[in-house]
């Protein structure tokens, strides 16, 4: 999102949705997602584009002027959601999406939609961000702030003391060499983590790479590897995130491909939804990328 000065491109534009669990109380993950990123809400030069419950609750919850300017779409069961979709492939970037904030609820029925799944796969293959834990929410719009130059909206650090966070790192088979790529590019910055998990082939990889960079015995357990994803290694670091021993999740995925473990990738993805406040998953390699490098600058001012 970065912006050159005198560029015409037009302001941010970000989808926002919530499930119903997420929006109405007084402390809903939609509450909270304004009120600990208002500064970077303001650092940004933002235009909403809001599904219509979602809109309903900000206004009951006295958070317009954070959501301001706006555009309403229709209510989920009017089509709303399906419009958000439609607008996240537009190329029309005055009417493209540029990232979705979809604050799920994992026991919401409606999170498995065709729609909603449509619009997580779409955001993959356009690489637009999908953040769909308040945690990932925040962190994303941090950064871009940061991105933009301010320094003045950071919060309080918290999950950036890297020596006691881990990682999990998991690609599909396609894009596996894409997550050797970008392990490398960041390799001082993942070196930090305390403990870096992934599955199978991937996992053996990453390990093989570190001896490469750090010798043989000091990178062979870089990574600890769990069971492949069709073998229940998703289930593996799945329970972790639970447990809230992994916070962050870099996890490449093919949306090209049929998946007969595709219930053991929403397992992961519902797992960091349960717990919205704490993990966050990143899912195409140009966004990893991008976080990647704006984390590292993030860490500069702690």
């Amino acid at each position: 999102m970065d912006t050159a000065l005198g560029s015409t491109r037009p302001r941010l534009r970000i989808g926002l949705i919530a499930n119903r669990a997420h929006q109405d109380a007084p402390d809903s993950a939609l509450v909270q997602l304004f009120q600990r990123a208002k500064k970077s809400i303001q650092a940004l030069d933002i235009e909403w584009v809001v599904v219509g419950r979602t809109l309903d609750a900000i206004q009951t919850h006295g958070l317009t002027t954070l959501c301001q300017p706006h555009v309403r779409f229709p209510y989920g069961r009017e089509g709303g959601l399906m419009k958000l979709v439609a607008h996240v492939v537009n190329s029309d970037p005055h009417n493209s999406i540029d990232a979705v904030i979809y604050l799920i609820d994992p026991v919401d029925h409606s999170s498995i939609f065709p729609e909603a799944l449509a619009l997580k796969r779409q955001c993959v293959i356009h690489r637009k961000p999908f953040l769909s834990t308040l945690a990932a929410a925040c962190e994303w719009l941090e950064l871009e702030a940061l991105a933009q130059g301010d320094r003045d909206h950071v919060g309080d650090g918290v999950g950036l003391n890297l020596s006691q966070e881990s990682i999990a790192l998991i690609a599909h088979d396609a894009l596996k060499q894409n997550m050797l790529q970008i392990a490398e590019k960041h390799f001082s910055l993942l070196d930090q983590f305390a403990h870096r998990y992934a599955t199978g082939t991937t996992g053996s990889l990453l390990n093989q790479l570190a001896q490469k960079i750090k010798g043989e015995q000091a990178g062979r357990n870089w990574v600890k590897p769990f069971l492949s994803g069709p073998m229940g290694g998703d289930a593996q670091i799945a329970e972790l995130v639970l447990d809230q021993q992994i916070r962050r999740i870099l996890f490449l995925e093919d949306p090209h491909v049929a998946r007969q473990h595709e219930a053991d990738i929403q397992l992961l993805e519902r797992a960091a939804r349960t717990v919205t406040d704490f993990a966050l998953v990143i899912s195409d390699g140009e966004g990893s990328d991008r976080w990647l490098r704006l984390l590292n600058e993030r860490l500069k001012l702690v």
